[in-house]
């Protein structure tokens, strides 16, 4: 038979009044934080700073943050991580460390913009997985809001002047892609019983060994600079967006984004985590001072339109289930 259902994850029951607000509060949340990062980061890209350098600090600044939490959630239950340790190991590994290595070694061979729409296809790539894996089909609603998402990115990365594309590039995007719906639906997953604290600080921490581990064998380059970076209102000491990255688009950014997860679910947190693109146009103008074009704004708006539909369509998700015998 056909039965009507929610994605608020494979196994838990589906956001409504209170939890629906808080997890929509923590994906906006969660989307602004990762929207500062580029802002951030291009103020010491600019004095030199290697992109892997800036990428290890983060993490790995993120990880010392979060760790005495994750360690406080899990309230000596040692026993849940030794269960989980494979769901830790991959969101390290795919959602933080290789989303983020497959991403940079992407723009060493095409534009940003294409290489960031590629990449920001995991939505769909998730609304997929969830109709594949657990029976849950996206309604018209849904895919009518994932078209005006797409739209949005296609208007705000500016894309329709035209991009140079490559082959290397564009596998390197779809493996970004791959790591940010593993970030997604590994978030929502409460079944494991891994608190999400704990899941952030041991995937926090994981990301940072292996981009460590790339570093020592020189696939990431390791450069860093202590000139002071540069931004619209003045130059601040090099140690200060370094924590900006650290607490507020990493720590703050992973533990949010995996509270709205259980709280709205992999496929509808996935959508409204496209407001970062967003957000980082609107930091991009504050922090840079690059200002929209009026056709991004109206990206941004589309961006917003498709979000507001998929939240729509969640009340029709359609779940088909065999027939009871």
């Amino acid at each position: 038979m056909t039965a009507v259902t929610h994605d608020a994850s494979s196994s838990a029951p589906a956001a409504g009044g209170p939890r629906l607000a808080s997890g929509l509060g923590f994906a906006v949340a969660s989307a602004l934080a990762f929207g500062l990062s580029g802002s951030f980061a291009r103020g010491l890209l600019d004095t030199g700073w290697s992109p892997g350098a800036v990428v290890l600090v983060r993490v790995g600044l993120a990880a010392l943050v979060v760790a005495p939490f994750g360690l406080r959630a899990l309230r000596g239950r040692w026993s849940v991580l030794r269960g989980n340790a494979g769901v830790v190991a991959a969101y390290g590994v795919l959602a933080v460390a290789g989303a983020q290595f497959c991403y940079f070694s992407a723009v060493q061979h095409m534009q940003v913009g294409p290489a960031l729409l590629i990449e920001y296809t995991a939505p769909a790539a998730v609304v997929v997985w969830m109709w594949l894996r657990h029976g849950q089909r996206p309604g018209p609603v849904t895919l009518l809001g994932a078209a005006l998402a797409v739209a949005g990115l296609v208007l705000l990365l500016d894309l329709l002047s035209g991009a140079d594309l490559s082959t290397a590039g564009v596998l390197w995007s779809l493996g970004a892609m791959v790591g940010a719906a593993t970030y997604f639906v590994i978030s929502a997953d409460e079944s494991t019983g891994l608190p999400a604290l704990a899941l952030a600080a041991g995937g926090l921490l994981v990301g940072t060994l292996v981009l460590g581990m790339l570093g020592l064998v020189g696939v990431l380059s390791m450069t860093a600079s202590t000139d002071d970076a540069v931004y619209a209102a003045g130059s601040v000491p090099w140690w200060l967006p370094l924590l900006g990255l650290g607490i507020v688009t990493a720590a703050i950014a992973y533990t949010t984004g995996i509270a709205a997860g259980r709280r709205l679910g992999s496929r509808l947190a996935s959508f409204v985590a496209l407001l970062e693109v967003v957000a980082a146009v609107v930091f991009s103008w504050l922090l840079l001072d690059e200002l929209p074009r009026p056709v991004q704004l109206l990206g941004g708006l589309l961006v917003l339109a498709g979000v507001l539909a998929v939240k729509a369509g969640e009340r029709g998700v359609r779940r088909l289930a065999a027939t009871p015998t």
